[in-house]
C-alpha cells in the first residue's frame, strides 16, 4: 500500500513484478537499473542462486520526479518464479500498489504463463485484491523467439479482463521502459 508523507511532500509505491521462472522479470528490472541515471536510483540488490536467477527478491527504489508537488518513489520488485518459491512469491506480493505480469511469449511456457497468472490471483485474493481492482500490466516478453505465440492467443490465454499489454524484449530494453511507464502511470493514477 503507498505511503504518503504529507509533512515531507513525497509518495512511496511498491510495485512487483510477477510471472513464471526465467521470464524475464530480473532481466527487466536489471535493464532499468543500468539504463537510468544513478540519482534517480537506489542501489540494485538481488539475492541469486548460483544455479538460479532469483532465490529470494530483486528490488530497487526508483525516483519519478514530482507531481503536484509530491516527489514520487516507487520501491520494484520482482518474485522468484521457481515452483518452490512461492511463499516467497505470496510475501513480495503484500502490500504491492501494482504488479506487471512477465509472459514469456514462447508456445512451450503458455502452461507456466496459466500456472504463475492462476497463482497471482489467488494471492491477490487471499489480500483481498483482484487483477480488476489494481493497477495491472501484463508484458509479452522474448518476442524475438521463433516459437512466440502471436499476441492474440496470448491474450485470449493470459489476458481475458483486457489489461494493458506491451509487447518486449527484455534482454536489449525493447518495451522495458514502456512497460514501466505503463503501470507507474497506472498506479499514480490510483493513489
Amino acid at each position: 500500500m503507498a505511503l504518503v508523507d504529507l509533512a515531507g511532500r513525497q509518495i512511496r509505491g511498491k510495485i512487483v513484478y510477477y510471472g513464471p521462472a526465467y521470464g524475464g522479470k530480473t532481466t527487466n528490472l536489471e535493464y532499468i537499473y543500468r539504463t537510468v541515471p544513478a540519482a534517480a536510483t537506489g542501489e540494485l540488490h538481488a539475492i541469486a542462486a548460483e544455479n538460479e536467477r532469483t532465490l529470494f527478491f530483486d528490488y530497487f527504489p526508483l525516483d519519478l520526479g514530482t507531481v503536484n508537488g509530491f516527489t514520487i518513489r516507487y520501491q520494484l520488485y520482482t518474485v522468484p518464479g521457481q515452483a518452490h518459491y512461492e511463499r516467497t512469491r505470496q510475501a513480495v506480493l503484500s502490500g504491492a500498489d501494482g504488479v506487471v505480469f512477465v509472459a514469456d511469449s514462447a508456445a512451450e511456457r503458455l502452461v507456466d504463463n496459466e500456472q504463475s497468472l492462476d497463482e497471482l490471483r489467488q494471492h491477490l485474493l487471499g489480500q483481498g485484491k483482484t487483477l480488476a481492482t489494481m493497477p495491472f500490466v501484463v508484458q509479452y516478453n522474448k518476442r524475438d523467439q521463433p516459437t512466440a505465440l502471436p499476441t492474440a492467443e496470448l491474450d485470449q490465454r493470459l489476458n481475458p479482463g483486457a489489461a494493458m499489454t506491451v509487447e518486449a524484449i527484455a534482454v536489449s530494453g525493447a518495451g522495458v521502459f514502456e512497460t514501466l511507464r505503463a503501470i507507474c502511470k497506472l498506479v499514480t493514477r490510483s493513489l
